[in-house]
């Protein structure tokens, strides 16, 4: 048992309310939440004062590329489909399942000195990803990256079926990797293995205008309409980006339950545009938050995509009043796991899975406290982040990672993998 006593506590099972008090942890869920206890009859195994610092539950990065740490500051400053088609593609015919093991390792370390607890995955060599998430003891959902050129439906089905057996850890989401990169047949074949196991389906989905307009000329409608005449939506589920739009394309991910991850920094730096996040949040779509690979971002940094979420809305609304830190804070931790069906780790409450973050408050950034959920979405950066706790386990500490391999050994074989590939 692990006990965090004299904290603040941001439980955000309701709001963003601060408690003080103690948090308890036995075996990988909370025991315990609540005032800090002078006595009882429990033995700890750590005993752990937190004083001058945050509990809070951990971030949920619900859109990554893990592996494509590879490609970080490789292949930067160029338009979506350029950059896909000219510097990403064929890189990554040059991957390994091992490289992928090695990199996605790289990911999950900065995953958790950035408070992150789960992450979206979507990537090749997925069982490599996995292995990666296991032996690191951090919680992942993934989906496939299925496409004309990679994978197919029957593959899809059988990862569906083994991968979500596989570990406590490790879920697996049908998914494909996009409209302009999957056939009709794919498609319509994807969308039978959902209406089989009545899952739902994540993809990338209207991130740029050329991606869009390239699916109105083939098929005469934008591409969330396309993917809904499909039943690619029948049992809801979520598309990454949704930075074009239409009224229609939102009425249609509204009544069929999708949520929209957003991207702020890769969309930005791709050039591919800002969502209506103001807008999707007021129509009532669930919104998460997710940072893309570490190729379009460059960072896995949730603090700097909050902040994003909500600067650029105030940007291209000018109106400084929408998305609030509160919502934005929703978005990244409770909205995430909803988006996902994580419901035993969307908050902090008993019988919860211990999937905690720790901040510190006792840092320039984060004083005063006037507002602590506007200094996180403001003010917050990696730097704040003490301590990570994912199903239990404290993985990240005081700047020490805690996932059975030596973070050198990771470094050095990260930048050998590239080396190799040049």
């Amino acid at each position: 048992m692990i006990r965090l006593y004299n904290a603040k506590i941001m439980s955000m099972k309701n709001d963003t309310n601060v408690i003080d008090g103690e948090v308890d942890i036995c075996d990988n869920k909370i025991s315990y939440i609540g005032k800090n206890r002078t006595e009882n009859d429990l033995k700890y195994d750590r005993e752990i004062d937190l004083t001058g610092k945050l509990i809070m539950p951990g971030f949920k990065n619900m859109h990554t590329h893990s592996a494509m740490t590879f490609l970080r500051s490789n292949a930067d400053d160029m338009p979506l489909l350029e950059w896909l088609n000219k510097q990403i593609f064929p890189m990554e015919a040059k991957l390994k399942g091992e490289y992928v093991y090695t990199l996605s390792k790289l990911a999950i370390m900065e995953y958790l000195s950035s408070g992150i607890t789960t992450n979206f995955d979507m990537y090749m060599f997925e069982e490599s990803g996995i292995k990666a998430s296991v032996d690191c003891g951090f919680r992942t959902v993934l989906c496939s990256a299925l496409n004309n050129f990679y994978s197919n439906v029957d593959e899809l089905e059988e990862n569906y079926i083994k991968f979500n057996n596989m570990s406590e850890l490790i879920t697996d989401k049908i998914g494909f990797h996009a409209e302009y990169t999957a056939s009709e047949e794919l498609i319509k074949g994807i969308a039978r293995v959902a209406d089989k196991y009545e899952a739902p389906v994540y993809t990338h989905c209207s991130e740029g205008k050329p991606e869009v307009q390239g699916c109105i000329e083939r098929n005469n409608m934008t591409p969330v309409q396309y993917l809904n005449k499909h039943g690619i939506f029948n049992y809801g589920g979520g598309i990454f980006h949704g930075v074009h739009l239409t009224d229609k394309d939102i009425e249609i991910l509204k009544d069929k339950n999708v949520s929209i991850i957003t991207n702020p920094a890769s969309n930005a730096k791709l050039a591919s545009g800002i969502a209506e996040l103001s807008k999707y949040h007021n129509s009532g779509i669930n919104l998460a938050i997710g940072t893309d690979g570490p190729a379009s971002n460059n960072a896995l940094n949730m603090f700097r995509e909050m902040y994003l979420t909500t600067i650029l809305q105030k940007l291209l609304l000018d109106d400084p009043s929408v998305m609030s830190p509160d919502i934005v804070l929703k978005m990244a931790i409770n909205n995430g796991a909803k988006s996902v069906g994580l419901n035993n780790c969307d908050c902090l409450d008993v019988g919860k899975l211990a999937d905690i973050t720790v901040l510190d408050l006792m840092q320039p950034n984060m004083q005063p406290i006037n507002n602590i959920s506007k200094n996180i979405v403001y003010a917050g950066n990696p730097s704040n982040v003490y301590m990570t706790i994912v199903n239990g386990k404290i993985l990240y500490e005081n700047g020490e990672f805690n996932i059975g391999e030596n973070p050198v050994d990771i470094y050095k074989k990260s930048q050998k993998i590239i080396d190799s590939m040049r």
